[in-house]
């Protein structure tokens, strides 16, 4: 079924209105896009940002083509209601640019030299030769989920439910000792791809983002051994 969007919401004359894309665990503002009432309707519906480009005149969905979705939690509208923003969780960056918002440089008066800013550029190559890929294949789980596109090998896990993602957890974990047993080195990363591929795709099932795995990691750093096992 299509939600509709809020009747008392104020499209302008172009039948848009300014939606602000929030971090939604940090507050960071994140990027300035467009909605008509379907982008609206399909963000509802999807739990996935959609946005309307002025520019190729159509609806678009946030990382379609990076893979870095947002995955909406509010949508929250102005007091004049002609104005939304957007709580999200942004998987990488959200500006084409690769930084993570795409409010990264500084408006100075004249002769003031701003500092740089803090922000760090998102470089592919760092991504992928560390755990940041995790939060680019996350974002495409989530994609699958959201759409269910006939033929995807993701889709159709989620379609036969937690216990056949359990049970390929089972198979792909028995699959890393085995390797290890044989003291196979690339078949054990190539099965350790599958595992936490797979990790992944539970995580999705519960709703828990990768960056939660992080933090828990990150509270048991320098606790001694009895305490991290507890």
């Amino acid at each position: 079924m299509v939600i509709t969007s809020p009747g008392d919401l104020r499209f302008d004359t172009s039948g848009l209105i300014p939606a602000i894309a929030q971090d939604a665990d940090n507050g960071q503002v994140l990027m300035l896009a467009y909605m008509n009432a379907e982008a609206v309707s399909r963000t509802l519906e999807t739990g996935l940002a959609h946005y309307y480009s002025r520019s190729r005149q159509r609806l678009w969905r946030k990382g379609e083509e990076s893979g870095h979705v947002q995955r909406v939690r509010a949508i929250l509208y102005d007091c004049d209601e002609d104005a939304l923003l957007l709580r999200v969780d942004q998987i990488v960056a959200a500006c084409h640019t690769g930084n993570r918002s795409c409010f990264y440089r500084e408006l100075s008066a004249r002769g003031h030299v701003p500092a740089e800013s803090a922000e760090r550029r998102f470089d592919p190559a760092t991504v992928y030769s560390g755990l940041g890929i995790l939060a680019d294949v996350y974002g495409a789980i989530l994609d699958r989920q959201a759409r269910r596109p006939e033929g995807s090998y993701v889709a159709s896990l989620f379609a036969d439910g937690v216990d056949r993602i359990r049970k390929k957890i089972e198979e792909e974990a028995t699959e890393v000792l085995t390797a290890s047993k044989n003291a196979d080195r690339a078949q054990v990363i190539y099965e350790t791809a599958d595992l936490w591929f797979h990790t992944l795709v539970l995580l999705a099932q519960h709703a828990i983002r990768p960056e939660e795995i992080a933090q828990e990691l990150g509270r048991r750093i320098g606790k001694r051994k009895a305490d991290y096992a507890s």
